[in-house]
C-alpha cells in the first residue's frame, strides 16, 4: 500500500502519542525532498537506530531569501514517497506551508552566533529560517533523534548548538557525506547543472583532496592553503567562489596556523547553481 502522508500537526500528534504510549523511540530525518541518496543514508540510519522513524518534507520559504530559488527548488514528491516506501518508510509529514506557519505567525529562533560566518555573511536570514523550521519540526514529531548530513557542516553546527543552548532533549546524528562515483557531492541541486557544469562541479571535490593532501603532507600555513583553494577554484572553471576557508571545526573561526583537526569548506557557484561542500581532515 503507498505512503499516505500526514499533512497536519494534529494527526502527526496523534501518531506521536501512540508511539510515546508504546515506549518506541522515535527518529526524524527533516528534508526539503527532491531526495537522493544522500538523504536516503540518513532515513537508512534513522530505521536502523530508532523504533519508529519519521521523514519530514517541507521547502521551508524562510530559508530562502527573495533572489534565491525558492520557486524553482524541485519538489519531486510521488517520486521522493516511492523511495521512502523502497526502504520500508512508513511515516512522512508533508505539512502545506499554512501548517508550519498559520496566519498570524510571527515567532521566529535567533540562531547562535556560529551562524553569522561564512553562510551566514552570504544568505543572512537562512540560519534564522533554519533553526526556526528545525525547532519546529522537533517539537511536531516529538523526535529522540534527528539525522542531518555532514555535506551542511555549518547548518549541523547551527543546530547542535541550538538543541544545547535551548535544551531539547534530541540526540543529532551527523551522518558522512555520500557523493557519486567521481567524488561530486549529492545534491538536490545538483539537477541544475548541464553536463559541461558537472564537469566543472568536480572541482570542489578535487580542492578538497588537495588540501587534505597537502596538509598530510605537513603544510600547516592555512593562508598558503586558501590561497591555492582559490586560484584551482577559478583555474576549475566555477563561476565565482563565495569562500574556501580552513577553519575550526567546533567555532568555524579561521585557522591561520593549521592544527589538527581542522574542517575545509567551499561554497561557489557553477553557472547559476550555488554548491557547498567540505572536508574533516583529522
Amino acid at each position: 500500500m503507498p505512503i499516505q502522508p500526514i499533512t497536519t500537526g494534529a494527526d502527526l500528534l496523534t501518531l506521536t502519542a501512540h508511539f510515546k504510549s508504546n515506549h518506541q523511540t522515535i527518529g526524524v530525518v527533516p528534508t526539503m525532498g527532491a531526495l537522493h541518496a544522500g538523504h536516503l543514508s540518513l532515513v537508512g540510519a534513522s530505521l536502523g537506530q530508532c523504533d519508529q522513524t519519521i521523514v519530514t518534507i517541507f521547502v521551508n520559504p524562510k530559508q530562502f531569501a527573495a533572489n534565491e530559488d525558492l520557486s524553482q527548488y524541485p519538489r519531486p514528491l510521488e517520486a521522493d514517497l516511492a523511495k521512502l516506501e523502497s526502504l520500508g518508510v512508513q511515516h512522512v509529514f508533508v505539512p502545506a506551508e499554512g501548517q508550519m506557519y498559520p496566519d498570524g505567525f510571527s515567532t521566529s529562533v535567533l540562531p547562535p552566533d556560529v551562524a553569522g560566518k561564512l553562510e551566514g555573511e552570504f544568505r543572512p536570514t537562512h540560519f534564522q529560517g533554519v533553526a526556526t523550521v528545525v525547532l519546529k519540526l522537533l517539537n511536531m514529531t516529538r523526535a529522540d533523534t534527528a539525522f542531518f548530513g555532514q555535506k551542511d557542516f555549518q547548518q549541523v553546527l547551527v543546530i547542535q548548538k541550538m538543541v544545547a543552548d535551548l535544551n531539547v532533549n534530541v540526540d543529532i546524528v551527523v551522518c558522512d557525506i555520500v557523493r557519486e562515483a567521481d567524488g561530486l557531492a549529492l545534491s538536490s541541486r545538483n539537477v541544475y547543472l548541464c553536463e559541461q557544469e558537472r564537469m566543472i562541479a568536480l572541482t570542489l571535490s578535487k580542492v578538497l583532496n588537495h588540501v587534505e593532501a597537502l596538509i598530510g603532507e605537513g603544510q600547516t600555513d592555512g593562508y598558503e592553503v586558501v590561497t591555492e583553494m582559490r586560484q584551482m577554484l577559478i583555474d576549475g572553471g566555477v563561476t565565482s567562489v563565495d569562500y574556501a576557508v580552513i577553519a575550526d571545526p567546533q567555532t568555524l573561526n579561521t585557522a591561520e596556523s593549521i592544527s589538527l583537526p581542522v574542517v575545509a569548506l567551499i561554497a561557489a557557484h557553477v553557472g547559476k547553481t550555488r554548491l557547498i561542500d567540505n572536508r574533516i581532515i583529522k
